[in-house]
């Protein structure tokens, strides 16, 4: 696919009047939409500014792990918000659902949510989310969320993800459009953030989505390793988890492997 397929002014017009995606800012090549995000935000750009680029140089995602989509095969952004501390939690949430919903809309595609911020379709990843927050006097003073969705990657260039990765073209065999895919979120996101800014949960929505409950799940965070099974999410989406002694421990977002 070529950028034509990424309409500006369509993505611009649609945010016109709302939240979320009230500025689209477009790059043909960054580093990382989140640094660029996280440095408008700091200078006080509006709260729903998108931060678009069709490559990036230094992409990432959690654990600082890079990012693979060449050109013009996914979608790559970054949105400014500003939620309190008792809504920072639900973010995360808010993101993921407004993945799975666009994907659905767009493709017909039934996705699932890997604790606890992937988005998968079959089994394999096709949405990664990140969320950095500047904190100050213990209150948020914005978050970036940055997205990353696998739309027309080819993964067959990519040998090294294609056993754990997959794109919105490989699952529907047909080229799919970058820009009906972000209208999407972007109107899904809108709501569901206006939701979390009325200060309502999306805690149950989202643990229905949730294939790592049952299941049984190792955990890591650098050299510690949890592993047992996943039973439940409190409030704010941390993982409860049983170990084989019987015990149980909650855990906040980490390195988690689902073993079927």
């Amino acid at each position: 696919m070529t950028e034509s397929d990424l309409d500006i002014e369509a993505l611009r017009a649609k945010g016109s009047g709302r939240l979320v995606g009230n500025r689209v800012l477009f790059y043909e090549s960054l580093g990382s939409t989140m640094d660029e995000a996280g440095r408008l935000a700091e200078r006080d750009e509006a709260e729903g500014t998108v931060v678009l680029a069709e490559r990036q140089t230094r992409g990432r995602g959690r654990f600082d792990r890079r990012w693979t989509s060449p050109g013009g095969a996914g979608l790559l952004f970054s949105v400014v918000l500003r939620p309190n501390s008792v809504q920072l939690p639900f973010v995360n949430m808010a993101a993921t659902l407004a993945v799975s919903s666009a994907i659905a809309e767009v493709t017909g595609l039934s996705t699932s949510i890997k604790w606890p911020n992937d988005v998968r379709v079959g089994g394999r990843k096709v949405s990664g989310i990140l969320i950095e927050t500047a904190v100050e006097s213990g209150e948020p003073r914005h978050a970036v969320l940055g997205v990353g969705i696998n739309v027309n990657l080819a993964l067959g260039r990519f040998p090294e993800i294609a056993e754990t990765a997959t794109s919105l073209y490989r699952e529907t065999g047909q080229h799919v459009s970058r820009t009906a895919v972000l209208m999407a979120f972007l109107d899904r996101l809108d709501t569901l953030y206006g939701v979390v800014k009325a200060g309502e949960s999306l805690t149950q929505r989202w643990a229905a989505q949730l294939e790592t409950l049952g299941r049984s799940v190792t955990v890591r965070w650098g050299e510690r390793v949890v592993e047992g099974q996943a039973f439940d999410v409190d409030d704010v989406g941390n993982l409860w988890v049983a170990r084989p002694d019987g015990s149980s421990v909650k855990l906040l977002a980490g390195e988690v492997t689902s073993q079927v």
